[in-house]
């Protein structure tokens, strides 16, 4: 099998387990012959050389912070045609004061609604709601999501904001809320691709922590997900 290179740059916030997260997919990466090299910061984007030889960079970093250099190095891999795949707010909430990384992804974490007030208890699982993944017409057709069903989770939903490139696979509706501000169901996308130049990018908002990333329809969609992603894509 012909050697790929994957560039996994982890951290941030430690309540999205970004070691214990990552590492559950290196087998699977390994075994798909992929070289994995594992950064602990951005800085890594900014090496052009470096970056020439990576396939995919799967981005597990919620929050965090990434200087200009970094974030138009990875612009311009994607461009000419790495990859890029990421899970919950390890790509959808990085870099959150660069604009140009969220114009990239292609969408941006803004909440995740709690439960209703009378069945709240705890602060680490409040936002832990029950919800539907739902496969739209395109992900019912589309190697990463062929054959999946709709399924249900409990865990955080994420609403986020997004533009018209995304071509999306799955979404999630967000019911209205006794004590929240909108007043009719909201659709956000929960699965979607997106090409930038020769490069693809994979993002998948399910992911909060190892047991989510454990279910198989969210285990399948995410390896596919970074198959489909990598330079070489073969799914």
């Amino acid at each position: 099998m012909t050697s790929r290179t994957a560039l996994i740059v982890r951290g941030g916030w430690d309540g999205h387990h970004p070691v214990q997260t990552t590492e559950m997919f290196l087998p699977f990466l390994r075994d798909n012959g992929f070289e994995v090299r594992i950064e602990e910061s951005p800085r890594v984007y900014a090496d052009a050389d470096a970056m020439t030889r990576v396939d995919l960079v799967v981005q597990t970093v919620t929050m965090g912070e990434a200087d200009p250099d970094s974030i138009a190095g990875l612009s311009r891999a994607v461009a000419a045609g790495t990859g890029l795949a990421g899970w919950h707010g390890g790509i959808v909430d990085s870099y959150r004061q660069d604009s140009a990384y969220l114009h990239l992804v292609g969408g941006q974490f803004a909440a995740h609604p709690k439960k209703d007030p009378g069945e709240r208890g705890d602060e680490a699982t409040d936002a832990f709601v029950e919800h539907r993944i739902e496969i739209t017409d395109l992900g019912r057709t589309h190697e990463i999501t062929r054959g999946i069903g709709d399924f249900t989770l409990v865990t955080e939903q994420y609403w986020v904001l997004h533009d018209d490139l995304n071509d999306v696979l799955a979404t999630t509706t967000h019911p209205v809320r006794v004590d929240e501000p909108w007043h009719r169901p909201v659709v956000s996308p929960a699965v979607w691709t997106r090409q930038w130049g020769r490069g693809r990018v994979f993002v998948a908002t399910p992911g909060h922590d190892p047991a989510v990333l454990a279910e198989p329809n969210v285990r399948a969609i995410v390896e596919r997900g970074l198959l489909w992603a990598s330079r070489h894509a073969s799914v």
